[in-house]
């Protein structure tokens, strides 16, 4: 599959910006790597735009699920063999978490027009065959998606710093960086877990920042898939299984360190809050 190897740079750039998340990205070239494995190579003109198409469709496909669910994501699963922390962060970097922000506010089909246009340069003719619609129609989502970008509110500063925080603890939790735990942990800080978050389940709070980051380390190994986001305005870790979400960690940031984390499992208030879930 040398192929696969010289394109998958572009594959997950295409992935990561059509999604906001690194490790949707990945799921989103590997699927790609898959098909590819399916098909006779030789009826290949163009290896690098057919599997562009097939990220696309892949990520529209994400993107339109993601919108049913009103769920959203912006970083990585938590088990071993997930992207590098660092190689995640140079990727937000390259893009910017501000843009990544702002790009939520679109439909997934001005999303991905937008996005294949005037980042990648791909045809709007290739783009309407992806969305299954004409290319003058094709040009006008991408239009509406540059208008909708001008306009869009710049996310406040504020949240930019809180999201690095929050991306930073997910990534040292990953990692299983304890001491990196510890410097975004504020030395007061408190953890509190509802009944059904816990083995146990029954209610559990933590104080101190060693507590609390042996628990991160736990929470690590056991999470499935998890990614940042708001919550009702509040910076937030969701926790997914098979597509819905199954726990959310909200965070509550002082000076750049975590004060407060609240860690909720309740499907009750989870459904509560469902629909105010955004990046």
């Amino acid at each position: 599959m040398d192929d696969f190897e010289a394109h998958r740079g572009h594959l997950r750039a295409v992935a990561y910006r059509m999604l906001g998340s690194a490790s949707e990205a990945d799921d989103a070239v590997q699927e790609a790597w898959l098909r590819l494995a399916r098909v006779d190579h030789d009826t290949l003109r163009n290896t690098r735009a057919w599997l562009t198409t097939v990220v696309a469709r892949v990520c529209l496909d994400m993107l339109r699920s993601r919108a049913a669910r009103r769920e959203v994501a912006l970083d990585a699963p938590l088990l071993s063999g997930s992207p590098d922390p660092e190689q995640q962060a140079l990727m937000a970097d390259s893009v910017g978490l501000a843009l990544l922000v702002v790009l939520d506010t679109l439909t997934p089909a001005e999303r991905l027009a937008f996005v294949l246009h005037d980042m990648f340069a791909v045809p709007f003719a290739e783009i309407g065959s992806i969305l299954g619609r004409s290319t003058p129609a094709a040009k006008m989502l991408a239009s509406r998606a540059r208008r909708r970008l001008r306009h869009a509110q710049a996310p406040e500063p504020d949240v930019i710093r809180q999201r690095k925080v929050v991306e930073a603890f997910l990534a040292a939790s990953r990692k299983g960086d304890f001491a990196a735990l510890l410097d975004l942990l504020a030395p007061d800080v408190t953890a509190r877990a509802d009944a059904p978050a816990t083995p146990a389940g029954v209610p559990v709070r933590l104080s101190g920042a060693d507590a609390v980051a042996q628990q991160a380390l736990a929470f690590a190994h056991r999470a499935r898939h998890a990614h940042v986001g708001l919550l009702n305005g509040e910076m937030a870790i969701l926790v997914t299984h098979q597509g819905r979400l199954a726990i959310a960690l909200t965070f509550t940031i002082r000076d750049e360190h975590i004060a407060t984390i609240d860690i909720v499992a309740d499907p009750q208030r989870l459904g509560t809050n469902h629909g105010a879930v955004t990046h």
